[in-house]
């Protein structure tokens, strides 16, 4: 079975994959904070973060592409999220519609908000992707660990994004088996078969967690991210967060 994993470009050799995780973490993350924070209507502003996100992505050497297909992914979701506001946020009306007995407006301020919310998550989205596409997922637990990250929070990502490829493939050898055992089956069976397989994996979720428990258990397991990479700050990684850090202070005095 193959797999989509987030990090699967991070044993590209690159500036940006050189860097420290943590280093990395707290440039991605005031990133994305600025962006946040960003008034509407600050085209200017948001021009310069893309230009700035689109140099990162080059120098990274990771494929534009990918970049690409992996922010279109949460998109959609954004869209249906933010469809409504231009409808409900009052203001100068740009257009009117009537569907049957409903009657609906859209007002300048509304699209003005749903444009600056759909960038603004676009644009934190590219950060996100450029920080997992760089970082081993290893490396960059145990850099939130070593930042303070809440614990829980950090087994909780650990063993979500290392079984939840394990129960992929155990569905899609169960729908494999389905498929192998039915001919052309539509309609109500489908479904009931597909519900039943649901069930199935959800007992079977349930038993491979008591035995990883069981085996963590026994192999001395303490709650604590191990990996075999040492940190260790450089000059470079300083040099990279000031850098970092002025060019998006200097962006937001220019927004200003």
């Amino acid at each position: 079975m193959r797999h989509a994993f987030l990090d699967e470009h991070s044993h590209l050799e690159s500036l940006i994959h050189h860097l420290d995780p943590r280093i990395k973490i707290i440039s991605f993350g005031l990133f994305v904070i600025l962006i946040v924070m960003t008034k509407p209507a600050s085209w200017l502003v948001f021009t310069l973060y893309g230009a700035i996100l689109s140099g990162l992505v080059l120098l990274s050497k990771v494929p534009v592409g990918y970049v690409f297909r992996r922010s279109l992914v949460v998109i959609p979701f954004v869209i249906m999220i933010t469809l409504f506001i231009p409808f409900m946020k009052p203001g100068t009306t740009a257009g009117a519609y009537s569907l049957g007995p409903l009657s609906l407006s859209v007002s300048y301020d509304g699209l003005l908000i749903f444009w600056t919310v759909l960038i603004k998550a676009w644009l934190s989205l590219l950060c996100m992707i450029l920080l997992t596409s760089t970082t081993s997922f290893p490396d960059l637990l145990r850099s939130l660990e070593k930042l303070k990250f809440p614990a829980l929070m950090t087994m909780i990502l650990s063993f979500m994004y290392r079984y939840a490829f394990v129960m992929e493939d155990e569905f899609m050898q169960m729908r494999q088996a389905k498929e192998s055992r039915s001919v052309h089956r539509e309609g109500w069976l489908n479904f009931r078969a597909t519900a039943n397989m649901i069930g199935v994996l959800f007992i079977r979720a349930y038993e491979r967690a008591e035995a990883v428990y069981l085996a963590m258990c026994s192999r001395g397991f303490n709650g604590h991210i191990r990996t075999l990479h040492q940190f260790q700050l450089t000059r470079r990684d300083f040099a990279f967060l000031a850098v970092m850090i002025v060019t998006l202070t200097v962006i937001q005095w220019a927004g200003r």
